[in-house]
Order: C-alpha cells, then structure tokens, then sequence
C-alpha cells in the first residue's frame, strides 16, 4: 500500500538527522510520496534541501503563500512584488511539480485582499503558462477564490483546493471546474461535517494532505501533525466509502499521479 500525503509542511524540521527519523516512520506507514509546497522565497532552500535529501520521496512546489503577501517590505524581508519577481526565474529553472501554495486568506487580515489577488492572479498565469498545477489555499475567500479560478480557467487549469472542509455545493463547484479536493485530518474531527460530504463525493475527485505539522488527525488532535498520520485520514475516508483502506490508498495515489505527472 502506496500512501501519497499531497501536501506537508515537512521542511519546517530544519534537522536532517532528525528528518530522516520522521522520514522512515513515514516509509513504515507506506507513505512513500510527500508533496512539499514552499510559503515564501526564503523557504524555498529548505524545501530544495529536503527534496535533495529524499529525492525519491519528497517533491517541490513554489509559490508565494497568501499569509505572505506584504505591501511593504518588513524587518528586511521583501514586499509581494519583490518577492514574486525574485521566484519567478527560480520557478523556470527548478524541478518544480506545481505552483502553490497559492490562493486568498481573509481570516487574518482582510486588508490585503487587493494584492493577494494581484499575487494570485500572477502565480495562476504562472502555472497557465508553464503547464503546472496550482495548489490553492483557501481560508474565509472561498467564493473570492473560486471567482478567480473561474475567470483564468481555459481548459488548462488544474490543480488541487488544498485542505478542503466546504459544502457539498462547494465540492461540486470545484470538481466541475476541474479540481481535486485535498482532504486532511478535519475529516477525522467529530463534528466537522466533513465526512457527511465526502459520502457525497466520489473518490476519482479526492486526494490526501496533512499540512504537517498542522491540523493533526484524531487522535493526534492538537499534537504536531506528522505525514505519515495521513494513515488516519485514508482510514476515515474507507470508514465513509465502506472500502478497504488499500483501495483509499490506490486511488488518492494515481490521483495524485494525474495531477503532479509523477
């Protein structure tokens, strides 16, 4: 059994010694595939370092999270146009298998939702213009990022909407504009709702995340998350769809092989 955990944080662990320990609980759990999307431009060292680490493992993404979309430069750090520009090359010459994370966040500042748009609408052409999928994050902003994935989609755009806990309507919106849904350890939490949808959903539109070290499953919760704690959320997910786990795995993995091409 091939797990795929399509999104996680793995590089937070600067330690090689100790990413290695956190890398073999993963393999002893089969999750053999680690999706890796960077948040900012000084984080893209650390994910490249990883990948170079686990290179049959461990898989980079780049973009420039909403979270870190600045006007002004702070504390020396660059502002979003700086930051973007500086990425840009970096995303033509690296080994990158999609851009993101990406997308609108209107639950810590509600201020900023001119330019993470600017910053969205520039990394989505990104991904238009170099045939990648886009991993899309979403916090409070749901119809705002759903307006801008539909005004850009041309037949070409793809990706995952990372850390999916919307409606049914929701999903089915999503799906008919041609993404997959990442689902991670809220489909384990007890009054989420989640899992109530995902009944509804078929599986061919579904991958698995954990955004580790966020977001840990039951019964994980409120511990650091780990990828290979995405066991727990393949294991709901057969709860839900009364199917063998090994059947959560093999399909969320060639999902997520459709999406990334590897």
């Amino acid at each position: 059994m091939i797990l795929t955990d399509t999104h996680t944080h793995f590089y937070y662990e600067k330690d090689a010694e100790k990413r290695v320990v956190l890398m073999q609980r993963c393999l002893e759990n089969g999750v053999e595939r680690l999706f890796l999307p960077n948040v900012n431009l000084a984080t893209i060292t650390l994910v490249s370092d990883v990948c170079a680490q686990f290179p049959q493992n461990c898989f980079p993404m780049l973009g420039l999270h909403p979270c870190d979309v600045k006007a002004e430069a702070e504390e020396g750090l660059m502002n979003y146009q700086q930051e973007l520009l500086a990425m840009r090359p970096l995303l033509k010459t690296g080994n990158f298998v999609a851009v993101g994370e990406i997308g609108i966040d209107l639950y810590w500042d509600k201020t900023t939702l001119a330019i993470q748009q600017e910053a969205f609408s520039m990394q989505i052409d990104w991904a238009l213009q170099m045939d990648l999928p886009v991993v899309i994050h979403s916090r409070d902003a749901f119809d705002e990022v759903f307006e801008m994935l539909s005004s850009k989609q041309n037949g070409k755009l793809r990706g995952i909407f990372h850390c999916f806990t919307g409606s049914l309507q929701q999903a089915e919106q999503l799906i008919e504009l041609g993404f997959f849904l990442g689902v991670g350890g809220v489909v384990t939490y007890k009054n989420s709702g989640l899992d109530q949808v995902l009944a509804n959903v078929d599986l061919r539109h579904v991958v698995l995340e954990t955004d580790s070290p966020y977001l840990a499953p039951v019964p994980y919760r409120g511990k650091p998350n780990e990828s290979r704690y995405i066991i727990h959320v393949a294991q709901k997910l057969a709860d839900v769809k009364q199917i063998p786990v090994e059947e959560i795995a093999k399909i969320t993995t060639e999902n997520s092989k459709r999406i990334f091409g590897i």
